[in-house]
């Protein structure tokens, strides 16, 4: 017969490793908890696969024909891989170097990624972050295709088809220069109205957002002067200016030169959650990275 991986029971391959160690049916079956006859039966199917004989009776035992003995280490070298394959992923955070890609506004970058590379560097010094932007209309082709581990989003944003979880719930203050005329008492809704204010908008081209759609609920109107695509450049602008902004809580500058105010109508904040596709779902790798972004947007 011509051997054949397709009718080859890996089984027989452990029943040949412990006839090569022992050169005995008897104490091959004990070794293996299989009675003496079954054994005896995998033989000959092992001698029909490799049409061989592999062992030859003698006085004291078993004798390893030559072809038995160059199939010795390559079946002692399969077994170890399979049984490398069966064990369950360990994961060394110490240890572990690779490449973490995740994909945020330059919100979250900052209110997410910031205080979590802080704890990362700490905790897996080998491991690699890569920030890349949010892209909706191709997040599930990435996922897919292995092109991004997780996403910072919210779950209105979040494809149906991904695991999420919830990481925090932001609301909205206002922020302005630390001596700005009306940076000493809290702003009213009639001068929060007449004052000129930033908006930030992705698209950077839209002069209508949340705290517009607030004002509008008690018929009301701002008057934005100016809309941008970014965060960052919020302090440079409220610095030079008397402009105001109503930005995330996360996002309010701790510098000296500006102050923080709740503004004078209820906004309607947002929730960010961190989403994750199904192909990393139980890689332990990744599970740890998950939990520890989880425990540092906590803490922020």
């Amino acid at each position: 017969m011509k051997p054949d991986l397709r009718t080859l029971d890996l089984n027989l391959l452990k029943t040949l490793d412990a006839l090569l160690d022992e050169r005995s049916v008897t104490r091959a079956a004990t070794r293996l908890s299989l009675t003496q006859p079954a054994v005896s039966g995998m033989l000959t199917r092992l001698r029909d696969n490799f049409n061989d004989p592999l062992f030859i009776r003698a006085p004291h035992g078993m004798v390893p024909t030559l072809r038995a003995q160059q199939l010795a280490p390559a079946v002692k070298q399969i077994l170890r891989d399979i049984d490398t394959l069966l064990q369950p992923a360990r994961f060394d955070p110490l240890t572990a170097s690779f490449t973490f890609t995740l994909a945020a506004t330059d919100y979250a970058l900052k209110a997410v990624v910031v205080p979590f590379i802080a704890a990362l560097k700490v905790r897996a010094p080998g491991i690699r972050v890569r920030v890349i932007p949010v892209e909706p209309e191709r997040l599930t082709a990435q996922f897919e295709q292995g092109k991004i581990d997780l996403a910072l989003l919210t779950p209105s944003t979040t494809p149906g088809d991904l695991h999420s979880r919830t990481l925090y719930d932001e609301r909205y203050v206002c922020m302005l220069r630390a001596d700005h005329p009306d940076a000493q008492q809290p702003l009213s809704l009639d001068r929060f109205c007449a004052l000129e204010h930033i908006l930030v908008s992705y698209e950077g081209e839209s002069f209508w957002g949340v705290t517009d759609d607030a004002l509008a609920k008690v018929g009301r109107q701002r008057r934005i002067g100016l809309s941008v695509s970014s965060f960052l450049v919020l302090p440079e602008v409220l610095a030079v200016s008397e402009m105001i902004a109503v930005v995330p809580s996360r996002l309010a500058s701790a510098r000296a030169s500006i102050c923080v105010q709740d503004p004078p109508v209820a906004i309607h904040g947002f929730t960010k959650s961190m989403a994750w596709h199904e192909r990393t779902h139980r890689d332990p790798a990744q599970q740890w990275l998950r939990e520890l972004l989880h425990e540092t947007s906590q803490q922020a």
